[in-house]
């Protein structure tokens, strides 16, 4: 058997549960325990042009919240982001290149299990030297941090679960709008910008002396008269704020993003530091070739290219201008010029793997070159905002050593969420599609068995399910007659169970249960059929709207199964969850895949448990 031959049994064993027995464990010899853990640079990726992306299975950026400081003390200004509530990711800067974007490296997901509620700022409150941070304390109170470690190694404890004004009133900052901190009028107290969704902003300042939990005093309910509405009619929104010296007068002027607003407006300082005047008309930034975005842009001031302190990142939340344009391009880099100007130098600062929002993945020899390629498809392709697109990262490495790299879209035509599957239904040899979709039906789309995979469409509408949308699919043999059944995921978060009563050259779908085995996972359900405990029959991985992925062991046999949750099982997955597994580096393990709201792949690898 060639190598090639070899790699599509392997493969296929995977997805359709094969007998064969040399990858299972001696008899009476049970395997020892594993833990899925998550991995964010596993191997390369690299984009459509070559860029080697630095945090490849992140799991995509829909709606980055950025700020950059230098939180170790090392010399150069590091990266957090929020993309979701309650959590913070913490990218190091790795090295330092004077006049280029740097490097940045996760280091942590969920950094210090911090909760952040919807928005987050650090600062120095206490006057120590190191970063003491404020977040939202749901809902729309604020929560201080206080950082009990070192410069170089911060620890983050909490300091009070709400902030007080002087006369014991608490301090609200309305969750969706993101505050700023800095000294505006240069007397040594930070000051304290909330803005409001009326398009106003009120000025607090830290009291003098009011450790160790800083205490603030009311300045003004309206700071400098400032009221930003939207270009057309009297609309407010949400908005984030920054102070930055954007001139390079020694000042700090103030830049806003709203969410009526598709650029980042720029408030210009015409005063002083200690004379400020902010009521100068709002432009937007950068002038003469201003950012403009779906809205709602979040600035961060800090060092990008090794030249100077006043660089710039600009996440995009996704505001009223359809944030499904932005569902890539949404992290975006300015440095500064020579002559005060500002360039562009990227809409992508952090390089991960995503495809826009709600990806799904399918893993799957799609050249023939004996190992596994990855398939990951979008709810609505941002580029073109009028269909989904299933992308095609070529897997340019070996069978022990992946690396993938992005090549195309394949040519399906028109559809939304689109969610393929992939089996040999008229047993050919060859891998064919089924294709699931936001609607009820699911098409079948024959492997046209050249090297380069083309489909030919056999039936758009093969299935169509007695209840319920998004339609998910799944392939494997679960009555032991050697053809592929039908598992369907759907929008109510029970699964359509369709066995193949026809042959393995020409399939005849049957409805056994649209509520198949009672399982329910609430919404949203995605299964995805795999011998995960390696005993020779398929178990079920399920991702959900909300709860993740779950894992059902099949209790059965080859020929008739049954599936018991196994309440054991947990990863840390996002929003939306949708899960593939295979062995990509042929260590015996399987390694998890996992998409998700944000648009791109969580990996998860197997080590064994201390």
């Amino acid at each position: 058997m060639s190598l090639r031959a070899l790699r599509w049994v392997v493969s296929g064993c995977l997805i359709a549960g094969c007998s064969g027995t040399s990858r299972f464990p001696p008899e009476g010899v049970v395997p020892r325990p594993r833990a899925w853990l998550a991995v964010i640079n596993p191997f390369a990726v690299t984009d459509s042009t070559g860029r080697l992306l630095e945090a490849p299975f992140l799991g995509g950026l829909n709606a980055p919240r950025p700020q950059l400081i230098d939180i170790d003390s090392d010399g150069d200004d590091d990266l957090f982001l929020q993309e979701t509530t309650g959590r913070l990711i913490f990218l190091e800067r790795d090295g330092f290149e004077a006049g280029r974007l740097p490097r940045f490296v996760v280091r942590d997901r969920a950094y210090q299990g911090l909760d952040i509620g919807e928005w987050y700022r650090f600062a120095d409150f206490d006057g120590d030297g190191d970063f003491d941070l404020l977040a939202e304390q749901p809902f729309s109170h604020i929560r201080y941090y206080r950082n009990e470690g070192t410069r170089a190694h911060a620890r983050f404890v909490v300091g009070a679960d709400t902030l007080f004004l002087v006369d014991g009133k608490p301090l609200f900052s309305d969750r969706q709008n993101i505050p700023q901190l800095a000294d505006i009028d240069c007397n040594g107290l930070l000051d304290l910008l909330v803005g409001k969704v009326d398009g106003t902003a009120s000025r607090f300042e830290v009291v003098a002396g009011s450790d160790p939990v800083p205490r603030f005093r009311l300045v003004t309910e309206r700071f400098e008269d400032i009221s930003i509405v939207a270009q057309f009619g009297s609309l407010h929104g949400a908005n984030t704020m920054a102070l930055a010296d954007a001139d390079g007068d020694g000042d700090l002027d103030l830049f806003w993003g709203d969410f009526f607003e598709r650029g980042l407006l720029l408030i210009q300082n015409t005063g002083s530091c200690q004379a400020f005047n902010y009521r100068s008309a709002p432009i937007q930034f950068p002038a003469g070739s201003p950012i403009l975005t779906s809205g709602y842009n979040a600035p961060a001031f800090g060092g990008l290219d090794g030249v100077g302190p006043d660089d710039v990142l600009v996440g995009v939340l996704g505001g009223a201008y359809n944030p499904n344009r932005t569902t890539v391009g949404n992290l975006f880099a300015l440095t500064r010029d020579a002559d005060g100007g500002w360039t562009q130098q990227t809409r992508q600062a952090v390089g991960t793997i995503d495809v826009g929002s709600e990806s799904i993945p399918a893993l799957v020899d799609w050249d023939r070159d004996g190992d596994l390629d990855l398939l990951l498809a979008n709810k609505i392709d941002p580029d073109s905002l009028t269909t989904s697109r299933i992308y095609r990262f070529e897997n340019t490495g070996t069978t022990t050593q992946p690396s993938f790299r992005l090549r195309d879209a394949l040519p399906l035509g028109i559809g939304y969420h689109f969610a393929p599957a992939f089996g040999d239904l008229d047993g050919d040899g060859f891998p064919d599609m089924i294709l699931g979709s936001w609607g009820p039906r699911l098409g079948w789309y024959r492997h046209t068995g050249s090297t380069n995979a083309t489909f030919k469409v056999v039936d758009t509408a093969l299935i169509t399910i007695t209840r319920g949308s998004n339609t998910t699919p799944t392939l494997g043999d679960l009555d032991g007659d050697g053809d592929l059944d039908l598992i369907i995921g759907e929008s109510s978060g029970t699964l359509n169970y369709y066995r193949n009563d026809g042959t393995v050259r020409a399939p005849a779908f049957v409805l056994v249960s649209d509520t198949w085995e009672a399982i329910d996972i609430g919404r949203r359900s995605a299964p995805f059929l795999v011998d995960v405990d390696r005993d020779g029959d398929l178990d079920l991985l399920i991702g959900s709207e909300i709860d993740g992925v779950s894992l059902y062991r099949n209790e059965g046999r080859p020929s008739a199964a049954r599936f018991v949750r196994d309440t054991a099982f947990a990863i840390d997955a996002p929003a939306l969850a949708t899960p593939t597994a295979a062995d990509l580096n042929g260590d015996g393990q399987l390694d998890l895949l996992v998409g998700g709201v944000g648009g791109g792949v969580l990996y998860y690898s197997r080590s064994p448990v201390p």
